[in-house]
């Protein structure tokens, strides 16, 4: 069943039947991780290292049976989550969304088998930027180590500088993790069955097809930022995609692209080679964790999109 864009969130859990039918018996998987949140992974409403699971479920009824779930018209699609629900929080919309391995569901958690070493995460989040962040890098180091549909897939290190030690530094960071990651220039090859990893200043890697999205801001690419005067500025987003801050020499950023059919393309990359330096150092799990995407500005990582500030209480 197809959904209209409006109604991406929606399109997470539709049903096409009694929550986990059809997957089959079998074993439980191992390693499967789940976490709810809401924000853009701001706080943390539930988060198990060990769910409750058995070896018939899909993402659906895992959720169903680690969370409170209600669901709306006929079970098409989760409605609360834990007694948060869907619709307008603040004046915008809000919905559900989920990710496995730090990739946006493309069909119904219904439909949706889990596999060994899975990170789930389900998400309340604004969508009035856009209703579609393709990848996250919240779930590091998903998707390089499980990969996607129980498939590990091999892992490219493309750079602007192949001997530049932040070239260096992302591989051996991969090679750490058990993966065997290759070190390249940036190839205009597609990435069907691979995951690539482009380094370098935004200036030397923006004519990549996937990377060169950010520019378009998160409505072509779910990335809440934008760089600006030829890449010597980052310009960081709000939910609404608007301007919250404009970063400057010295600014990284480590995110997340797809191209449609393609799998995930993160970049790392800044304003100039000390920006590379500090998204590099960024490409960790302890920054990285529950983000959507990061920029590092003075040394700090900011996540992305830019929160508002919040009024202190009485």
């Amino acid at each position: 069943m197809m959904c209209r864009a409006a109604l991406l969130a929606a399109c997470a859990a539709l049903a096409a039947g009694a929550a986990g039918c059809g997957v089959g018996a079998g074993g439980a998987p191992s390693g499967v991780e789940l976490k709810v949140t809401t924000g853009f992974g701001q706080r943390a409403l539930t988060r198990a290292d060990a769910p409750r699971i058995d070896g018939a479920d899909t993402v659906m009824r895992l959720l169903q049976r680690n969370a409170k779930v209600t669901t709306r018209f006929g079970g098409g699609f989760v409605q609360s989550i834990n007694g948060l629900a869907g619709g307008r929080d603040r004046g915008a919309p809000v919905d559900w969304f989920y990710y496995v391995n730090g990739i946006e569901a493309r069909k119904g958690a219904t439909a949706t088998k889990v596999h060994d070493g899975d990170h789930l995460w389900w998400d309340r989040r604004d969508w009035s930027a856009t209703q579609d962040v393709p990848a996250v890098v919240g779930s590091f180091p998903e998707p390089f180590v499980h990969g996607t549909g129980g498939k590990r897939l091999p892992v490219r290190v493309e750079c602007a500088d192949p001997s530049a030690p932040a070239c260096k530094a992302v591989q051996g960071r991969l090679t750490s993790l058990g993966l065997v990651a290759a070190i390249g220039t940036v190839s205009a090859s597609r990435s069907v069955e691979t995951l690539r990893v482009v380094v370098g200043p935004w200036a030397r890697i923006a004519g990549d097809a996937a990377v060169g999205l950010i520019g378009r801001g998160p409505g072509g690419s779910g990335v809440y930022a934008r760089f600006a005067e030829g890449g010597r500025a980052l310009r960081l987003l709000g939910p609404d995609g608007r301007v919250r801050r404009t970063a400057g020499a010295g600014t990284g950023l480590v995110a997340a692209v797809r191209v449609e059919g393609e799998q995930p393309v993160w970049a790392l990359t800044g304003t100039d080679p000390a920006g590379v330096d500090a998204a590099v150092a960024a490409f960790d799990e302890g920054t990285l964790e529950d983000k959507y995407a990061v920029a590092v500005v003075e040394d700090a990582a900011v996540a992305l999109p830019v929160q508002p500030a919040v009024a202190p209480g009485p």
